[in-house]
């Protein structure tokens, strides 16, 4: 077929002007609709990454709220049924009251969790098991507590929704906080974990009880620590605590400030105890008479302090049966709280104590005792003490503890290290004998 040669050309010039300028519209015209379809591509994506991202956020909310060990029909029943004082109100001790112990699956809290449980009250605990020491021990302590009808919920004090939700399901009468980040010189390592469970974690306790109703009562652990560098002895309540030597000292007075706060404002009853030197079955394992038992059994040096001039260093130890009968007193004398929705109706009781055995022992004297009744001679290293916020000594004043609580320790450092000896050995499957140790 031939073509034409007006189909190929055109006849006059103005003609390719036209052609020209058709083909730059239709250029145009795909240069817009690429730009169309592109922006429609975008849109696209920006609905695809909007949708991805509300699905993540729905899958983590899902995951927290899956993740939330705490909640339901069936864990509100065993919360209740804790919480239930076994006292008749017409018994001669009194009504029962319903404690919420923080810290109920450490050292001190397990035994006052015991004995609360043992004379006929309500007892929930809750704890969050964290890894500053061997969580095995304090998984052990929670399967005790369990044994004797204790309920010890596994959480964290910073968590405001679980305390609500703990004061919903049960109108706590009293709090016995001891959940706080202890140790002297883990300070150095990690400082942020005494900011939040000892100021933090306290702060959001108390919020949760000033907002409960009823609101508790509340007895809190502060320590022989706030004397810091005072050098008068024997330590009292009306004598200085602003030397702090350590973080740790410094977050337990800060937590006195905190707690005064919290009873002028909102009219909670409060009641501080300042331990000291705490010892016994169950106990901390960084604790100076736990890790000499450990040591010394297996053979290994001990490091020993001593203070300036080859002073030795004492402490004030106090078994732990005698502190458990001062948190309990301090439970029974402590006096309601005044506020209602938040507000203080009246002046509420606001109370400090010592709690100490008001017998100063010095670290040899503590190391030989142990050789006594562990029947094995320790390899000592004895060293200055360094600049790790340890005070050379702690000496309890406990006259007001005496006079407004009863408090009498009636424990001495052998008779409670003998104790703490034969449930060493039991626990941790110890036998004298050529294959002595299991650890």
């Amino acid at each position: 077929m031939r073509v034409l040669e007006d189909d190929l050309f055109p006849s006059t010039p103005g003609k390719v002007k036209i052609e020209r300028a058709g083909a730059m519209n239709r250029q145009l015209h795909r240069c817009f609709a690429s730009t169309s379809t592109m922006f429609l591509w975008a849109l696209v994506l920006v609905a695809m990454t909007a949708s991805y991202l509300s699905f993540q956020s729905f899958v983590d909310t899902s995951s927290k709220y899956f993740a939330v060990s705490w909640g339901g029909l069936h864990w509100e029943r065993q919360i209740r049924a804790s919480a239930a004082p076994r006292r008749p109100p017409g018994s001669a001790a009194g009504a029962g009251m319903s404690v919420l112990v923080t810290g109920a699956a450490g050292f001190v809290g397990t035994h006052c969790s015991l004995a609360l449980r043992k004379r006929g009250d309500g007892v929930v605990g809750i704890d969050n098991f964290n890894a500053y020491y061997d969580p095995s021990l304090k998984k052990a302590r929670k399967a005790l507590l369990a044994s004797h009808g204790v309920f010890v919920v596994e959480g964290d004090i910073n968590d405001g929704r679980l305390l609500a939700k703990l004061f919903d399901v049960v109108p706590f009468t009293h709090v016995l906080h001891l959940a706080a980040q202890a140790g002297v010189r883990y300070a150095m390592e990690n400082p942020a974990s005494y900011v939040h469970s000892n100021i933090a974690g306290l702060v959001t306790l108390l919020e949760a009880c000033k907002d409960a109703d009823p609101q508790p009562a509340i007895v809190w652990a502060s320590s022989s620590s706030v004397y810091g560098l005072n050098d008068k002895i024997p330590f009292s309540e009306r004598d200085r605590t602003d030397q702090p030597a350590s973080l740790y000292a410094a977050t337990k007075k800060a937590g006195e400030e905190i707690t005064h706060t919290y009873n002028h404002i909102y009219g909670l009853s409060i009641t501080g105890l300042r331990f000291f030197t705490v010892y016994g079955p169950w106990g901390r394992p960084d604790m100076a008479y736990f890790s000499f038992t450990r040591n010394i059994l297996q053979g290994k040096p001990i490091t020993v302090y001593r203070g300036k001039d080859h002073v030795d260093l004492a402490r004030d130890f106090t078994y732990i049966d005698d502190i458990v009968k001062g948190c309990l007193g301090s439970l029974d004398t402590a006096g309601k709280s005044t506020g209602t929705g938040g507000k203080k109706r009246r002046p509420a009781p606001y109370r400090i104590f010592n709690l100490g055995n008001t017998s100063p022992v010095t670290v040899p004297n503590l190391v030989s005792i142990l050789e006594k009744h562990l029947r094995v001679k320790a390899k000592k290293n004895v060293i200055e003490m360094p600049g790790n916020g340890d005070v050379p000594f702690t000496h309890a004043n406990i006259t007001l503890a005496r006079e407004q609580l009863g408090y009498k320790p009636t424990t001495n450092l052998d008779s409670g290290l003998k104790k703490f000896v034969k449930w060493y050995l039991s626990y941790y499957g110890y036998s004298r004998g050529p294959k002595n140790l299991r650890q």
